[in-house]
């Protein structure tokens, strides 16, 4: 559930903050609350159920990348660059 809540900015905080929301294509407000979350996040660590994905996409990516020597998939990498 939504709430509102009233937020005095001043003007190096407002002008911050219309430059996020430039930076994410979003509204003021929308721009601030991303930013609330991507601090706390950083202060707090990330919350158990996203921790928990990106430990699955990670072994995951082991799994497919199981076998595969990445020496040579870096000399086939660059051998198809200089191809183009």
């Amino acid at each position: 559930m939504a709430q509102r809540t009233t937020l005095i900015l001043d003007d190096k905080t407002r002008q911050a903050a219309r430059q996020l929301a430039s930076s994410y294509d979003c509204s003021v407000s929308e721009a601030i609350r991303r930013a609330v979350v991507q601090q706390r996040d950083v202060v707090k660590g990330l919350p158990p159920d996203r921790r928990r994905q990106r430990v699955d996409t990670l072994e995951r990516l082991f799994v497919l990348f199981e076998g595969n020597d990445p020496e040579e998939e870096v000399r086939r990498l660059k051998s198809e660059d200089e191809g183009s």
